[in-house]
């Protein structure tokens, strides 16, 4: 594609992703055109809720597009078909999970997701309709391999070969306004984090240090002892938080 079909291409990710969405089961949190919560905190409002993202306005989600996942990824240089599938797939999952696909289809080095001059020498070497072809079937195999695939498969399956059959479509020239005849899926194609698991462990520091506390003022300890204990308890429950959010890291980056 060149830089004037990223209009083509936003209209059919703004198609896939539909308006907001709140499911408990997807990683995504709540979502409004497929933007986030934390990229509506990270880009627009910080501290942002809920209700702040359901109130979202288009042209702000379209600007992350714009800047975060088409920009970012270089999409104006890649090969027409390529783009669309990466842009698709960056949205979907992450830019940082199909950069580093990108370089992988290309046998570049993938431990980093920078799309970089390399990169973009690479696939305009490629033959583009076989190159968006791996992309899109190596998307489909990480989606099936998620936990969340039994609820948002079905939707996942069916947006990853629309995405498919349009980037063939374009890498053959076809024109790049064609309109998108897609279902919405709105849910976040990504590792999704355990909040169960990590909910569970900081309550059981907190209950654990409440009930030592307790039991430390039954047997009228000092108050600086029972002090102690609530903040060895607190810090118990921070470090349980942070515990799980660089697993949650670890996860995303290796399962990439």
């Amino acid at each position: 594609m060149s830089a004037s079909s990223y209009s083509a291409a936003l209209a059919r990710v703004l198609a896939h992703e539909g308006g907001y969405s709140n499911n408990p089961s997807d990683p995504g949190g709540p979502t409004n055109f497929g933007i986030t919560i934390a990229d509506y905190r990270k880009y627009v409002k910080p501290g942002a809720t809920a209700a702040d993202v359901r109130a979202m306005k288009v042209d702000d989600a379209k600007a992350i597009y714009r800047a975060r996942y088409w920009d970012a990824q270089r999409c104006d240089d890649l090969p027409a078909g390529v783009d669309y599938a990466v842009f698709d797939y960056g949205v979907n999952s992450g830019i940082g999970r199909s950069g580093r696909v990108l370089r992988r289809m290309l046998k570049l080095p993938d431990n980093i997701s920078v799309v970089s001059d390399a990169v973009i020498a690479a696939a305009k070497q490629a033959e583009a309709k076989l190159l968006a072809a791996a992309i899109c079937d190596e998307r489909l195999r990480f989606l099936r391999s998620l936990k969340t695939w039994p609820v948002f498969g079905k939707g996942w399956s069916a947006r990853v070969a629309d995405v498919k059959a349009r980037a063939l479509q374009l890498a053959s020239g076809a024109p790049a306004s064609m309109p998108p005849a897609v279902v919405p899926q709105a849910a976040k194609g990504a590792v999704p984090l355990n909040t169960r698991a990590q909910k569970a462990s900081i309550a059981v520091a907190a209950v654990a240090g409440t009930a030592f506390a307790r039991e430390a003022h039954r047997s009228a300890a000092p108050l600086a002892l029972i002090g102690i204990i609530v903040m060895a308890a607190t810090l118990l429950g921070v470090g349980c938080w942070m515990f799980w959010r660089w697993r949650q890291a670890k996860q995303q980056h290796a399962s990439a």
